[in-house]
């Protein structure tokens, strides 16, 4: 067992958090970047699943709101997270860590389908799993998705990767008033409408006391120091 405060850890990246510098598509250098943090975070002695987002190739809500159909613009969505999850297992695998993507949505010769007790099983041999596919429906998003692998594998905490070093009650990037909060109960996320992540997530999130840790994910070590139980980023926990 590890000697840290969080044994299984859900790690949710956005897919525009793949994209570093560039206006679309993936950087090899973030994902280089990640695989190294990821190896640090493994080093503790924990597990670690990834769920990735799609932001960098097409987001499925922005789609829709230009006139395409929801349903098949979340079905788009999800296949670009399969890209987006494909890179990060060849990333993964080039640092010298195992890893398996299982898509929610079955595309053999691509990756495994995702079932349950085989995604145990892969923690079981030390492997990474990458959930790809969101929840395998429309309407989900990847918030969501990561909420409900987290709860089916049984981790201990979902830690949102973003670009800014916690939940603000307005964007940060634009305001330069804007007041960070340290922690964060997930009625407060629902009432005061947040961007943590979508109502849905958070509200599975409470009915189940998962914690969530929302975090900077460019700077090194910001996830290893969430694991050891660090005060890093937001806390969203209780009520």
């Amino acid at each position: 067992m590890a000697d840290t405060a969080f044994q299984r850890v859900l790690l949710k990246i956005s897919g525009e958090a793949l994209m570093g510098e560039s206006l679309f598509g993936i950087s090899t250098e973030v994902l280089d970047f990640v695989t190294d943090e990821i190896k640090q975070a493994l080093a503790l002695g924990g597990e670690l699943g990834l769920v990735i987002g799609a932001g960098n190739i097409f987001r499925g809500v922005a789609g829709a709101s230009k006139g395409m159909d929801r349903s098949s613009a979340d079905n788009m969505g999800m296949l670009a997270t399969v890209i987006n999850c494909l890179a990060m297992q060849d990333a993964l695998e080039r640092g010298g860590v195992a890893a398996r993507v299982m898509s929610a949505i079955p595309m053999a010769g691509v990756c495994e389908p995702y079932i349950q007790r085989r995604a145990l099983h892969h923690f079981q041999k030390g492997r990474v799993v990458i959930f790809a596919a969101g929840t395998g429906n429309p309407y989900f998003t990847t918030d969501s998705a990561a909420v409900l692998r987290g709860l089916e594998i049984g981790a201990d905490v979902i830690i949102k990767a973003t670009r800014v070093d916690g939940v603000y009650d307005k964007d940060p990037l634009v305001d330069a008033d804007a007041v960070k909060f340290d922690t964060l109960s997930y009625g407060e996320v629902l009432q005061r409408n947040l961007k943590v992540m979508d109502a849905t997530g958070i509200s599975l999130a409470r009915d189940n006391a998962m914690p969530i840790v929302v975090l900077n994910m460019n700077v090194a070590g910001n996830i290893s120091r969430a694991i050891n139980g660090e005060q890093i980023g937001t806390l969203v926990q209780g009520g």
